[in-house]
């Protein structure tokens, strides 16, 4: 019971030092409150993007997850023409059931208004579910013959070639034999998709008539695989029995955005760090000034009885108690403006387009239960460790020295 009368005498000792320093405290608290409301809105900022990017790139591109052809990179055009082989015969029911699939890819030359431009023809199922491409455009012959080949191309292709829907526009490829040829595609659809590598330099057009002007009947390049069909990929071990293709997961596919993201999550953490870091230098000096203010009362404290040890804790709780208070301040202004900043977004600006990466027109931030909290415990640690350093001077002052208000 005495030690705990101890404690508690120790903690009104320090929360009435605390408050009777008025401003300086409430000062120090304001803040702090402003560098924990803006590290939690940066990373906030950051997994709502996360979010966005990856349910966009997965409902636009990527599926739940594909199956290459061992030779096909994305990133290197090289590949692309000799990146194709025969569907499995064993995908063949499940593709009939939109469970999965195919592209094919070859690589055309396209001529808007008599300009060059180098395209991907990219060939897929009309019927297909999987993607939210509008390829049901693809399965309306409008001149209904056999020449006539729909396509359908997003915002950003159709923007630099200048193409709007209804368009005419001339397409040359060479096909498995190496013959060159050039047919006429009509811009069925443009579309609109926050993920720039389904658009940029990319016609998606009847996967059948690709294959037909191309020479490569039954083949693809990839196989996307809808999120219903996972588990039943699985339980024929993932593709990777199938000679010829491999398998790729979901974070083999987003790899490259979750390098993004956390090579953008290392940034911020330098951003917040320094303004975490002013604030608690505001608190590391306001407890050098209070020790060195007063001595006199150091010294009657350990002329009482009061171990140093005891005296030490006194001061660690007022500066640790900033902490505490800048969190409910913060929780007071910061809730409100957080939760309007979710509900209406942080429009982003055109030239984003730019940078491709899938990010929509505006951002809305997500706050995590463990982002929060770990925030909070970087603010309750830092703040203590930093209240402390500057008391281990009290271990080192003479009783005596302290009440003659002699300096440390």
């Amino acid at each position: 019971m005495k030690q705990e009368g101890t404690i508690m005498l120790e903690y009104k000792l320090a929360f009435r030092n605390l408050f009777g320093a008025g401003l300086r405290t409430w000062l120090n608290v304001t803040v702090l409150s402003i560098a924990f409301v803006i590290i939690i809105f940066y990373n906030g900022m950051l997994d709502g993007w996360n979010r966005q990017a990856r349910n966009d790139t997965k409902a636009w591109e990527s599926g739940s997850s594909q199956i290459w052809h061992h030779l096909y990179d994305p990133y290197d055009q090289f590949t692309i023409a000799d990146a194709h082989a025969k569907v499995p015969a064993e995908y063949k029911p499940d593709i009939d059931r939109n469970l999965i699939t195919p592209v094919l890819i070859a690589q055309a030359t396209a001529y808007p208004g008599g300009r060059l431009v180098n395209v991907l023809l990219k060939g897929i199922t009309p019927s297909q579910t999987i993607l939210e491409l509008p390829t049901v455009a693809l399965g309306q012959n409008q001149e209904n013959t056999e020449d006539y080949i729909p396509a359908i191309v997003g915002t950003r292709m159709a923007h630099s070639a200048k193409l709007k829907q209804g368009d005419n526009l001339l397409v040359r490829w060479r096909d498995a034999n190496g013959t060159f040829d050039a047919r006429e595609v009509k811009i069925a659809a443009i579309y609109k998709t926050t993920v720039p590598t389904i658009d940029n330099g990319q016609i998606w057009i009847p996967l059948e008539k690709l294959r037909e002007m191309t020479s490569m009947p039954d083949e693809a390049t990839y196989i996307v695989i809808g999120a219903d069909y996972k588990e039943i990929l699985k339980e024929r071990g993932d593709g990777r029995q199938l000679q010829g293709w491999i398998y790729k997961d979901e974070k083999a596919l987003l790899k490259e955005l979750d390098d993004v993201i956390a090579a953008k999550k290392g940034g911020s953490k330098i951003v917040y760090g320094l303004l975490l870091a002013i604030a608690l230098l505001a608190i590391f000096d306001t407890q050098v000034l209070s020790i060195f203010r007063r001595q006199k009362e150091i010294g009657t404290y350990i002329a009482l009885g009061m171990t140093r040890l005891r005296v030490i804790w006194i001061f660690t709780i007022e500066g640790s108690t900033h902490s505490i208070l800048a969190i409910l301040l913060g929780s007071i202004w910061g809730i409100p403006l957080l939760m309007l900043i979710q509900k209406t977004g942080i429009p982003m600006p055109s030239s984003v387009d730019q940078a491709g990466l899938a990010i929509g027109d505006s951002i809305s931030p997500f706050y995590s239960a463990g982002m929060i909290l770990s925030t909070i415990l970087l603010v309750v640690i830092s703040s203590t460790i930093v209240s402390y350093l500057p008391t281990r001077r009290i271990s080192k002052m003479r009783p005596t020295d302290a009440l003659r208000g002699k300096m440390i």
